[in-house]
């Protein structure tokens, strides 16, 4: 092979070749491919068969496993590892093929390791490791036997055949019965076989998520095996759904994916009640119906959440609202990575959950709906009645508690950044010490959520009719309240407490009751708005507040 120059390896690379006269004129996954193949165009000539070895390293995690199994043991990298590796991406994830004892080897690693340990699957003899990294991130290791007679029935048995790869980490060749590396260089999504879909059809999404994050096309004969095999999702557990959904959304274009998945039909049998948002009309300055107005909220979100990273080039934009974004609000580059990097739950994202509340921020639009006689179009009360419908399929899909509490905070309060906008805008009213912290006191730490996502409301509203200074209104609402968030917490957000309930009993005699709360959140109120710096003032305002009290004033 020394003939071969790097330039005509790379090409080739984890693949079998037939050469001819040292040139390549064939090349498929296995020897018997790479022949056949040849035979095709060069019959009357008999071809050498070469394996051309992968151009890729191995994570250290492989060479410790290695280290700690014996030299004679039989083991494969399978799946989306070997896809990542052909294509140089870091795999967060490793699964191994072997032909038994799946969950003994896989006790035996841990072990080694010094890792967590869970038997994930007894009757397919799959056993999980999890490493924890010093980070707190985590790196799953999968060991199964066989699933069929050899690893290429298991291969053949897999979803698509960019994931129906092998690599023999003994002999280091790669065994690709499907094509799958041959689809990778073109760039397609296809599927094993005719039953694929219909086997499992989770795989319908995760055909979706792969085809984004790749940058790929699914064949159109599996894009019809997808639309045959929708209305088997009702099948899948609520759990295997949302993780491929939570997946989607932490994903690129996220509004792509989920144009597809409705067009397919998914999101019908998944979340109906997102599927009754296409089509419904909206008044001026919106420019869309609501469910495109939705989908172009999650590709302006993502925009931003990009355009504001750590590392992002603002100089490279020629886009200028996302030029006076960073310019405003690229300060905030770290503090909204350290807000991502909080997870409400360690199996799912925040990002992800943000994009989710996006996805339901106006779910009830179409049963709040409202013509007025003038012809405009209404939606009371979308805001609180889409935050239940949110919650509820939360709830269905085994969220966190946690994570259904910042949904419903995001959704219900989504509206107040419009609110406070406008108020710059008509009145050049910039929000009060008082109204940012009313805002931070209903949102918590989801109020950085409300700021992103009423950045993204705006432009997925007005799209080429938002103006200057309309965007300049909102990036002051939203550096304020940042602002006030992260650079004056104790004066606006969370002044420290001057007294307690039972210190104010005490000091006005009170018996304890709705009263006392009222009362002290007045104090914090007062004082975020500066007006109670001490003890005496606090105590002060607390008299005056109860005789007002006393003497039925409101």
């Amino acid at each position: 092979m020394n003939d071969e120059s790097s330039q005509h390896r790379s090409p080739y690379a984890g693949r079998w070749v037939a050469r001819v006269h040292g040139k390549v004129v064939a090349q498929g996954g296995t020897p018997d491919q790479a022949l056949r193949a040849s035979q095709h165009s060069r019959h009357k000539e008999k071809p050498e068969i070469v394996f051309m070895p992968a151009s890729f390293i191995l994570p250290p995690l492989v060479e410790k496993i290695l280290d700690v199994l014996p030299a004679d043991q039989e083991i494969y990298l399978v799946g989306g590892a070997v896809r990542d590796l052909l294509i140089s991406r870091i795999s967060p994830d490793l699964d191994f093929a072997v032909p038994s004892n799946g969950i003994s080897l896989a006790r035996k690693v841990a072990n080694a390791l010094n890792a967590d340990f869970v038997p994930l699957d007894d009757e397919r003899d799959t056993g999980r490791i999890v490493v924890i990294n010093e980070d707190g991130s985590r790196i799953f290791l999968d060991f199964a036997v066989y699933r069929g007679a050899s690893l290429e029935e298991d291969l053949r048995a897999r979803d698509f055949t960019i994931n129906a790869m092998a690599y023999n980490l003994r002999d280091e060749t790669i065994i690709d019965p499907l094509e799958g590396g041959n689809d990778l260089r073109q760039k397609l999504i296809r599927a094993c076989s005719t039953t694929s879909l219909s086997d499992d059809p989770v795989r319908i999404l995760r055909a979706i998520r792969q085809a984004a994050a790749f940058e790929f096309k699914i064949e159109k004969n599996t894009r019809d095996l997808m639309k045959q095999a929708a209305g088997q999702l009702g099948r899948v557990s609520p759990e295997r759904l949302r993780d491929e959904v939570f997946k989607i959304l932490k994903g690129p274009k996220p509004d792509a994916s989920m144009r597809a998945l409705e067009m397919l039909g998914v999101l019908q049998q998944i979340m109906p009640e997102l599927a009754s948002m296409k089509g419904v009309e909206q008044s001026e300055p919106h420019m869309y119906e609501v469910w495109t107005h939705t989908l172009a909220v999650l590709d302006y979100l993502d925009q931003i959440i990009s355009s504001l990273r750590v590392g992002y080039d603002a100089e490279k934009t020629n886009d200028m609202f996302t030029g006076l974004l960073t310019l405003r609000l690229g300060r905030y580059r770290e503090q909204i990575a350290a807000h991502f990097a909080k997870p409400l739950n360690v199996d799912r994202s925040l990002r992800s959950l943000l994009f989710f509340a996006a996805l339901y921020h106006d779910v009830s639009k179409p049963e709040t709906k409202t013509v007025e006689e003038s012809g405009r179009i209404r939606f009371f009360d979308h805001d609180v009645r889409g935050a239940d419908v949110a919650a509820e399929r939360a709830r269905s899909f085994n969220l966190s508690n946690d994570e259904i509490d910042r949904l419903r905070v995001i959704i219900k309060n989504h509206m107040r950044i419009h609110s406070f906008a406008d108020r710059v805008q008509n009145d050049n009213q910039t929000p009060s010490r008082k109204a940012i912290y009313r805002f931070f006191r209903d949102s918590g730490e989801g109020g950085v959520d409300l700021v992103l996502l009423g950045l993204a409301d705006v432009r997925a509203t007005r799209v080429h009719a938002l103006t200057i200074e309309m965007w300049n209104a909102y990036l002051d609402v939203a550096r304020i309240l940042l602002e006030s968030y992260w650079e004056r917490p104790q004066e606006i957000i969370a002044p420290p407490r001057l007294m307690d309930g039972n210190e104010l009993m005490k000091e006005l005699g009170l018996k304890p009751g709705p009263a006392v709360g009222q009362i002290l959140e007045a104090i914090r109120e007062n004082q975020a708005a500066g007006k109670i710096e001490n003890r005496e003032q606090a105590l002060a305002f607390a008299r005056a507040e109860f005789a007002k009290g006393l003497n039925g004033e409101s």
